[in-house]
């Protein structure tokens, strides 16, 4: 008989309706991963933000097709039933299910865990649609599901050089080329969501996998086009890693370039991707006189992108330890102590003290 896989797919989550946005971003900056500070001083600057920045966001959401709410949960559960069907061809006798754990709204990852547990899985593998790995989003979640779930899971912490991955985005990218018309004079602007500095000075190696992600996309790309990382989404006082995204398409524009613009750590549509690389920048680059603006698509459901979380599926069900990337073990280099593999032994080096002493 075979075994009941559950492979848990983590996201942010989105509001479902207009009355959800204040709620939803109580939740996001209430996370001690996002917002950094004491108990008290975090619930009272979360309150404070969702208050202020809610009617804002609404309208943004209000100028997508989703009934004034995200459309990232229906993306996600297109993706999650892909997946499922990829994987019953590679483990033909097993059951497999997957259960979507969003970090900040429904299904939350306590729902997730719950369901799990009631459906008597054999094997749990935890996959993040975060291809990189940062402590504010895989981090975040997997705190949250090793609060919800106390079973045992085999855990993917990130994904962003897998071979079908890589060649997916440059996929998507080439055919939003042939969109634009195929033109020439082409600045490709690599977007991904920003963190603020203090969080990578802290050991987050987010930034580092973007950019590496965005030379190996480069070398895929013509070797005339003018390729640039850039981070978008900034909220707050605090300093964040740059060039922005806006900035750059702003200067690309001057230039007369023809602008292509990927998101790279978004696997999904939805606010950042229809709306702030969709509309708001577009608008930016024709006010400077931009030769073209293309936004390229998410990945969503590209046979590569399911291609890579399958086959991260399937080698996290086979390996020995707890955690992988997409290298096997630890893809970041030591510097960037907030890996997770480097927490991992961490806290095994701490284990062990403990047994001898």
């Amino acid at each position: 008989m075979g075994r009941k896989i559950a492979v848990v797919l983590f996201n942010l989550g989105g509001p479902d309706k207009p009355a959800s946005v204040q709620p939803f971003l109580k939740n996001l900056f209430r996370d001690p991963a996002i917002i950094r500070a004491p108990l008290p001083i975090r619930w009272l600057l979360a309150r404070l933000i969702s208050r202020t920045r809610a009617p804002a966001v609404i309208k943004n959401y209000a100028m997508m097709d989703a009934g004034g709410g995200s459309p990232l949960l229906r993306e996600t559960e297109l993706q999650a039933r892909a997946l499922e069907a990829e994987l019953a061809k590679i483990l033909p006798g097993n059951e497999v299910k997957c259960f979507i754990a969003m970090r900040y709204w429904h299904p939350f990852t306590e729902e997730a865990a719950a369901d799990v547990k009631r459906w008597g899985a054999d094997d749990v593998v935890l996959l993040p649609l975060y291809p990189q790995f940062s402590t504010t989003t895989t981090g975040s979640s997997l705190t949250a599901w090793k609060a919800a779930f106390k079973g045992q899971a085999k855990t993917v912490c990130c994904y962003p050089f897998d071979e079908n991955f890589v060649a997916a985005h440059v996929d998507r990218i080439m055919d939003g080329h042939r969109r634009a018309g195929e033109p020439e004079q082409v600045t490709l602007l690599l977007s991904a969501h920003g963190l603020p500095e203090q969080v990578v000075r802290e050991g987050d190696p987010y930034q580092w996998q973007c950019e590496a992600l965005a030379e190996m996309i480069a070398g895929r790309v013509p070797a005339h086009w003018e390729v640039i990382p850039c981070y978008q989404s900034r909220v707050g006082p605090l300093k964040w890693i740059g060039p922005a995204t806006e900035a750059e398409v702003e200067r690309a524009a001057k230039a007369k370039k023809h602008i292509l613009i990927a998101p790279i750590a978004f696997v999904s549509e939805h606010i950042e991707t229809l709306v702030e690389l969709g509309e708001e920048y577009r608008l930016v680059a024709e006010a400077d006189g931009a030769a073209s603006y293309t936004r390229v698509e998410a990945l969503g459901t590209h046979p590569g992108f399911i291609r890579t979380l399958a086959d991260e599926t399937v080698a996290a069900l086979g390996m020995k330890g707890e955690i992988r990337s997409c290298a096997g073990g630890r893809l970041c280099p030591s510097d960037w102590t907030g890996c997770p593999h480097a927490v991992t032994q961490q806290k095994a080096g701490e284990r062990v003290v403990e047994r001898a002493l």
